[in-house]
């Protein structure tokens, strides 16, 4: 069952929401948090400071929208187009990571944004 949370970024709200996988649960264990993220492409990344083992649904390929877990990096990913290891419009990540939710609104925005970004992420 997905949990809706709130992610803000540069005083935008982007309502979102986290699936029911155990690395997703256990980023839902250290709501509320600031991460400041740093962008690499179309997608913005930054270490929650949490280490969670690579799953069996890892992939690189993503979808726009999508949130994801970097276990290198121990970082939340923010996918919103392609990054320098796509090839087309999919994003694509440095290496595999965790799928663990999804953005409900339109990520535009995110694409108007600087090289770094402080985002804010709650529980609602």
């Amino acid at each position: 069952m997905a949990t809706r949370i709130l992610i803000t970024i540069e005083g935008v709200e982007f309502r979102a929401e986290l699936n029911d996988s155990t690395t997703a649960r256990g980023i839902l264990e250290l709501l509320p948090m600031t991460v400041r993220m740093s962008r690499w492409g179309d997608e913005y990344y930054g270490s929650i400071e949490r280490d969670f083992d690579l799953e069996d649904d890892a992939r690189d390929i993503m979808k726009v929208g999508e949130l994801a877990y970097w276990p290198q990096g121990q970082a939340l990913c923010v996918f919103f187009g392609p990054t320098p290891a796509s090839e087309g419009s999919a994003p694509v990540a440095a290496s595999a990571v965790n799928p663990v939710g999804k953005v409900l609104d339109s990520c535009s925005p995110l694409k108007k944004m600087g090289s770094g970004v402080t985002a804010e992420i709650t529980r609602v």
